[in-house]
């Protein structure tokens, strides 16, 4: 009995000993994983906003979830991120090769989304693909890195 309690000590203190401390910077840093709210498995690409006008991809849905976020106490708790996923451009590029917001869907143009969004002391965030198109055949970044 007593042999047993001294070898569980000794490879108790053996494993302390082994344990290496961690270095850590205080800097606020990645306190929490990034936090927030994405369209994608709510809404997909729901484009069509007049079947669907309350629940379509669209400024008026964006500003409704910032406004959630940052009235209703999400952004107090760390969810920061407001992240539009796919289906928020236009089928075709710009004459100048640029992506564009569905002017239907966005009539204010992202600049003014990504506004608003951040007044409210969130982050703003957009997907796109880095191939020809988006997984819903979008226009990707392809030769446009941005």
């Amino acid at each position: 009995m007593f042999l047993h309690i001294t070898c569980r000590l000794l490879v108790s203190l053996l494993l302390a000993f082994l344990i290496e401390p961690t270095k850590c910077l205080d800097n606020g840093v990645a306190l929490t994983p990034p936090m927030g709210w994405m369209s994608w498995e709510r809404f997909r690409c729901n484009i069509d906003c007049y079947k669907d006008p309350d629940n379509c991809l669209s400024e008026k849905l964006f500003m409704k979830i910032a406004d959630h976020l940052a009235e209703d106490g999400y952004r107090d708790a760390g969810y920061v991120y407001l992240i539009i996923d796919d289906c928020w451009s236009e089928r075709q590029r710009t004459r100048d090769g640029y992506l564009m917001a569905d002017l239907e869907r966005f009539p204010h143009g992202i600049n003014f989304l990504a506004d608003y969004i951040h007044k409210k002391g969130l982050k703003f965030g957009m997907y796109t693909n880095y191939g020809h198109s988006t997984c819903m055949g979008f226009p990707g970044t392809e030769n446009h890195n941005m």
